[in-house]
């Protein structure tokens, strides 16, 4: 393999306002607002400090009208105070609130599960952006798939293809050009998996289109950073990806520093990581290179694992070619040292070194070599990239939304809430949403799922199958909990 330079696909430019995307400019980083778009004053205040973090684009939810037309005073407000920042409008069951929205913003997202092919709504949206110089993202979201598409392809990267090709088809008979793309779920391998195809899917028919890459409903803290960089970090090294935004359950202007640290981390990446051995992100069924079927931490170490440990300055393409030089009967174990000195900045440039390499079968197991870290620490980043890449999970995942303006509840305290109770728990998965608009799909393999159902209302999920709806937001934690025991999955938290 060349390991002389390193290539980013070939993606034509798209014009986000001021800002250019595609494979000649920097890869751009957004955020999204959680204020009630129809509150002028808080998401101009909000949009003012994602934009001081460093983030050129910035989106809001427009759930319907009235949130659409208020677009125009917030847009006015950005401008008027210097604020250059490109705003992007976020649209899923209302088309004609697209069309409003498209009046005002520099971009508009549409989600093709929730939005209708037939009957020209598309086709007039691509008119009015051409007419004012909008962009148009075409979002696909794993948990919201149309219902004729999940009845043909089911719940599947495969599924997530074909929505986004016959949008991103109907936009190149339109010659409308200004359009980027995403694949989007909170299950770093479905992830990886769907943006792959769609790529491969779109070179088949000389498409150019940017990719726009995110994790959705990450969860927060050193987790949350670790899920998103095992996921954008997978594919910015095969060389994917023109925009990112990394989705925590926090401030959103939290979001910006860690995607910027992604950004700059591959920004200065030598060599030329091409995907091998394709049949492995194919395949109906995870491929795992060798027998071991529980990856292990540095500690864990034993004479039955050679370590391969990365030097270069990409070490994910290194690694990656010692690994295919060797026999599949010997496990491996990834290595690299890390001289940064806080624990986020080591976190989040270990998941996307040596996140690709789990998801795609190859590595055993994670040595993160990092000295300025305490044992414990070192451990904890070890254990959760092998949870964010799904081959060993420890602990109790939380796929949990960052919110938006559709978010009627205080999501980040009862994140807070939910892991003071469940924390302890192991191997169970809790999906904590915003809304119904993703919820329900998005955590699908979830074990259980606590959504926003209306202004003070918590409906509960057990996997896909609502237990209890609409019940009150303060007996909802107690509630969940109840609903955890009656399934036999809890235990008694032992005292430290």
């Amino acid at each position: 393999m060349d390991i002389t330079k390193f290539s980013r696909r070939k993606a034509h430019e798209v014009r986000i306002g001021g800002v250019r995307i595609g494979s000649d400019y920097p890869i751009a980083v957004q955020s999204m607002t959680n204020t009630p778009t129809a509150d002028t004053e808080a998401s101009v205040a909000q949009i003012r400090r994602i934009a001081d973090a460093g983030a050129g684009i910035v989106r809001l939810t427009a759930q319907g009208r009235k949130e659409g037309e208020n677009l125009e005073n917030i847009v006015r407000e950005m401008r008027q105070s210097g604020y250059p920042t490109a705003i992007v409008a976020d649209i899923h069951f209302v088309p004609e609130v697209a069309a409003i929205a498209a009046r005002y913003v520099d971009k508009v997202r549409i989600n093709p599960g929730n939005y209708r092919l037939t009957g020209g709504d598309l086709e007039a949206l691509i008119a009015q952006c051409r007419e004012r110089g909008v962009a148009l993202r075409i979002g696909v979201n794993h948990g919201s798939l149309a219902k004729r598409i999940f009845d043909e392809w089911g719940d599947t990267p495969q599924g997530m293809v074909a929505s986004a090709m016959e949008f991103l088809r109907v936009c190149r008979r339109e010659t409308f050009d200004q359009v980027v793309v995403s694949m989007k779920s909170s299950n770093t391998r479905v992830m990886v998996q769907a943006y792959r195809l769609l790529v491969e899917a779109m070179d088949a028919e000389g498409m150019t289109y940017p990719v726009h890459l995110g994790v959705t409903e990450a969860g927060n803290g050193i987790e949350g950073r670790i899920k998103s960089a095992v996921g954008i970090g997978a594919l910015l090294s095969d060389g994917i990806g023109d925009t990112i935004r990394v989705s925590l359950t926090e401030a959103p202007e939290n979001e910006v520093p860690v995607a910027e640290m992604l950004v700059d981390y591959f920004a200065c990446r030598e060599g030329e990581f091409v995907v091998q051995h394709p049949e492995r992100y194919h395949a109906t069924e995870f491929v795992r290179r060798s027998s071991v079927t529980t990856p292990i931490t540095h500690d864990e170490l034993t004479d039955a694992f050679r370590v391969v440990e990365a030097v270069s300055k990409n070490p994910s393409a290194e690694l990656r070619a010692a690994i295919l030089d060797m026999d599949d009967s010997v496990p491996v174990v990834v290595k690299r040292r890390y001289e940064d000195t806080d624990v986020e900045s080591v976190a989040v440039k270990a998941a996307a070194d040596m996140g690709v390499l789990l998801l795609d079968g190859l590595a055993d197991g994670v040595w993160v070599d990092a000295p300025a870290l305490s044992g414990d620490e070192v451990r904890d980043i070890e254990l959760m990239i092998l949870q964010a890449a799904r081959v060993r999970f420890s602990h109790t995942e939380y796929i949990a939304c960052p919110s938006c303006g559709r978010t009627l509840y205080d999501i980040e305290k009862t994140l807070a809430d939910i892991k003071s109770r469940t924390s302890h728990l192991k191997n169970l998965k809790i999906g904590i949403m915003g809304c119904i608009v993703n919820g329900p799909g998005e955590m699908a393999d979830a074990d259980y799922g606590y959504v926003g159902a209306a202004a003070g209302r918590i409906t509960l999920y057990k996997g896909r199958e609502i237990v209890e709806r609409n019940i009150p937001q303060e007996e909802a934690i107690e509630r969940l909990i109840e609903l955890i025991k009656s399934n036999g999955d809890w235990v008694e938290p032992t005292e430290k």
